[in-house]
């Protein structure tokens, strides 16, 4: 991590909501995402938040690091149709070591569609998939155990 992430870094990212971003999309398998109106699912809405953070975060990271989001906490307070665009604003207002905390603001262009904070934690990728590959190995060892059982 480079010492420019500071708090007080902005980024704006505009994305248009395409058909394929909405509520039945979500979970094409969930019957009951299904029955729900064709407006801008609040799982994309976080998703695109976080990339805005992302974007955000690009410069100030050292090659070979990238961030993980590890908390959320969000309003999601007016629907959007697909074919208008969502600007978010991301603002980084803290930077304690590792875990960085944003305030996030989301806009359909008719008004304020999402609020909140999102927290995410720098990491080395090496680092992450040796982390990954622990936990799969312990998965195959249970099923080992149990297969044997």
């Amino acid at each position: 991590m480079k010492p420019t992430l500071v708090p007080g870094l902005t980024a704006q990212f505009a994305y248009r909501i395409p058909d394929t971003k909405t509520v039945p999309n979500l979970y094409p398998e969930a019957d009951e995402f299904q029955e729900m109106p064709e407006v801008f699912a609040t799982g994309f809405m976080v998703g695109l938040m976080e990339w805005t953070c992302l974007k955000l975060l690009a410069p100030h990271l050292d090659e070979g690091e990238g961030s993980l989001g590890t908390h959320i906490n969000v309003s999601h307070a007016a629907a959007t149709p697909p074919g208008l665009t969502v600007t978010v604003d991301a603002e980084c207002i803290e930077v304690r070591g590792p875990r960085l905390k944003f305030h996030v603001r989301a806009h359909d262009g008719v008004g304020m569609i999402g609020e909140g904070e999102h927290e995410r934690f720098v990491v080395t990728w090496e680092r992450f998939d040796r982390g990954m590959q622990k936990k799969l190995q312990a998965v195959r060892e249970a099923q080992s155990e149990e297969a044997g059982a």
